[in-house]
């Protein structure tokens, strides 16, 4: 009889320990299949890729120091015109076929006849035609003004570095001309895209020149740039 007894206790535990173990195993498996399970997490913006330098930190790292007189500042100090490839093809003519779309090339592949631009100083769309009276619609700002360059550093460089920041790609963008005249030569401190939402991508640009081209910032610049970038901690640095 006691035999009996503790064998149907045995039986019964292991019976027991099962439908637990099938118990454990189904919830296990049925949580894994709802998301509403799933842990959250708050939202945060644009997170940083793996490596990226952001603006925030390059800002960080450059010189912030008075200006330097504008003594002998002329664009002639930076080559004055645009690198040329060919008979026709300048750089204006590939920053226009980089920042403009549906655009139509003339036979030689190198200028651009027209195209749309999605301006990013304004949010405006432009369209663009190529002619005495239209082709200034669409102009390219070098978007640390030239006269800033001279005044924060440029006057060190040698003619050919002042020549290749004249024509880098990183510092040129096709934009609305009317606002391009408007800024002239003003730097963040003073003048800013008035599409807001282009401000972050803008002084992260600027930063990216200015740490390429070693050139130093002045305090309003420095403090304009902090309370930008602010509102978008996570903004790249955008690449050389």
């Amino acid at each position: 009889m006691k035999k009996d007894v503790y064998r149907f206790r045995r039986v019964a535990t292991t019976v027991i320990f099962g439908i637990v173990l099938i118990l454990t195993t189904f919830y296990i498996w049925n949580s894994s299949q709802n998301p509403a399970n799933f842990p959250q997490t708050a939202p945060s913006q644009r997170p940083p890729e793996t490596n990226q330098t952001l603006a925030i930190e390059a800002l960080e790292k450059l010189q912030i120091k008075g200006r330097s007189p504008n003594t002998g500042y002329s664009r002639e100090q930076f080559g004055g015109d645009w690198k040329s490839y060919g008979k026709t093809c300048n750089e204006r003519e590939k920053i226009l076929a980089r920042d403009l779309k549906n655009t139509v090339l003339s036979d030689d592949n190198c200028t651009v006849k027209s195209g749309t631009l999605d301006d990013p100083y304004t949010g405006k769309t432009i369209s663009f035609e190529r002619g005495a009276k239209t082709s200034s619609l669409v102009q390219i700002d070098h978007v640390v003004a030239i006269s800033n360059a001279w005044q924060t550093g440029a006057q060190n460089l040698t003619s050919d570095q002042r020549k290749q920041l004249y024509n880098d790609p990183l510092e040129l963008l096709a934009v609305d001309g009317p606002a391009n005249n408007k800024k002239s030569d003003g730097d963040a401190a003073t003048w800013l895209p008035p599409n807001k939402s282009f401000r972050c991508e803008y002084v992260a640009r600027q930063i990216a020149v200015k740490t390429k081209y070693s050139l130093w910032l002045t305090e309003p610049e420095a403090t304009t740039m902090r309370g930008i970038l602010a509102n978008c901690p996570n903004e790249p640095l955008p690449s050389p």
